[in-house]
C-alpha cells in the first residue's frame, strides 16, 4: 500500500509532503516507511517502522494517515508506472 499527502498554504508559503508505503523487506518482516519534506527539495525525513505483523503494520499504517489527515494534509493521488 502507498498513499502521499500534501500540505500547501499559499498564505505561509508552505509546501510539504508525507508519503506512506506498507511493504516487506527482504527478511519478509513488515513494515511501515515514511518520508516527509519540503515539495520540490531533497531535503526532508525518512523513518521505518517495524511493528512485527501485517495486522499491526496496517494499523499503525491507517495510524499514520489519520494523523496527518487530521493536521491538514490531503491525499494526491499517485500514478505509479511500470516499465
Amino acid at each position: 500500500m502507498y498513499v502521499r499527502l500534501e500540505q500547501v498554504n499559499h498564505i505561509k508559503r508552505q509546501r510539504r509532503y508525507y508519503a506512506l508505503c506498507l511493504t516487506q523487506n527482504l527478511f519478509g518482516e513488515w513494515c511501515v516507511i515514511r518520508e516527509w519534506g519540503r515539495i520540490g527539495l531533497p531535503d526532508g525525513g525518512f523513518m521505518v517502522d517495524y511493528p512485527g505483523s501485517r495486522r499491526l503494520a496496517e494499523e499503525a499504517f491507517e495510524d499514520f494517515k489519520l494523523e496527518k489527515l487530521a493536521a491538514g494534509y490531503s491525499p494526491i493521488p499517485v500514478q505509479l508506472t511500470l516499465f
